[in-house]
């Protein structure tokens, strides 16, 4: 599988994909399908700065994750991580979330964090496998009442040296 990082000029794929991802897994996301699907070109293509973020799709539709580091915040956050259901347990996740790791190591961070749903378990697996921990930080899912999300996080320098 070839994955392909994305540049504002590929603002159609990480689009298409981003639908696809809301209308397969709408409790995934903090988003909605209706939200996103009104979102302008311009709105999309902003979304894509190679300079502050990344955003990575697995060539054939089968995935997508991204990955941002605000200035204030002490991690960088991966988000919006999706594997396509027909491609679900050949390693597409794995790929992903390799590819965070490796670009927030590239760029210097210390720490990548995440938002994981409580219960869902192939993901916590998944995140684990990569050195990931779960944290007592918890919060409302800030799309579905009744839900949460728990934080997990990974120290870089932990999970390269052992």
């Amino acid at each position: 599988m070839r994955l392909r990082r994305l540049e504002p000029d590929d603002w159609e794929c990480w689009r298409d994909m981003r639908l696809a991802a809301l209308s397969d897994s709408p409790d995934a996301f903090a988003s909605s399908l209706a939200e996103e699907g009104d979102y302008t070109e311009a709105r999309w293509r902003d979304w894509i700065r190679p300079a502050s973020q990344l955003q990575v799709v697995v060539e054939g539709g089968a995935g997508m994750v991204g990955a941002w580091k605000a200035e204030h915040q002490p991690a960088v956050e991966l988000y919006s991580m999706w594997v396509h259901p027909e491609w679900r347990g050949r390693g597409i996740g794995d790929l992903l979330v390799g590819e965070v790791l490796d670009w927030a190591a590239a760029q210097g961070h210390q720490r990548v964090a995440l938002w994981v749903a409580e219960g869902n378990v192939a993901a916590e697996r998944l995140y684990r496998r990569h050195g990931f921990q779960m944290t007592d930080e918890r919060q409302p899912h800030p799309g579905y009442p009744g839900v949460f999300e728990r934080a997990m996080t990974l120290r870089l320098d932990a999970a390269r040296t052992g």
